[in-house]
């Protein structure tokens, strides 16, 4: 070794290792080609929201194919997939939610009917949404 080189212990190294490993292995988020796909589950709602107004102070209305997430931008267009029966649908993000942990987005009732999820109440899902656009909109 030369007087002047820096040693690096080898708990840092590990701790990298670690980290890339934790972050690439995550099952939630799989950046693919500019698209993101995230798994959790979602539920519905409707009923006693109908006619108030969502967070981005459009009025909520339970037939139409709207969504609650807790991060994603308003406007965001998400296509959600039912992961029991293959059905998917197109929601247009407007309100935050949902409100349970467990859960990763919050449905209208119009579109957990193009689902199927109605009877179900809970459904796991895959949704997918464009990454390139969400740097659009936040700027």
């Amino acid at each position: 070794m030369t007087k002047n080189s820096i040693q690096i212990p080898h708990y840092t190294y590990i701790g990298l290792i670690a980290f890339f490993l934790f972050v690439s292995c995550s099952p939630r988020l799989r950046p693919t080609n500019g698209k993101i796909r995230e798994n959790g589950k979602a539920s519905y709602y409707g009923g006693k929201f109908h006619g108030r107004a969502t967070a981005s102070g459009e009025r909520f209305n339970q037939n139409a194919l709207t969504a609650a997430h807790r991060t994603l931008p308003f406007g965001t267009k998400v296509t959600v997939k039912n992961l029991n029966n293959g059905k998917q649908v197109v929601v247009k993000i407007n309100d935050r939610g949902p409100s349970s942990k467990s859960r990763i987005i919050d449905l209208s009732k119009g579109a957990a009917k193009k689902l199927e999820m109605i009877q179900s109440g809970i459904v796991p899902v895959e949704i997918r949404y464009n990454n390139t656009n969400l740097r659009k909109k936040r700027k």
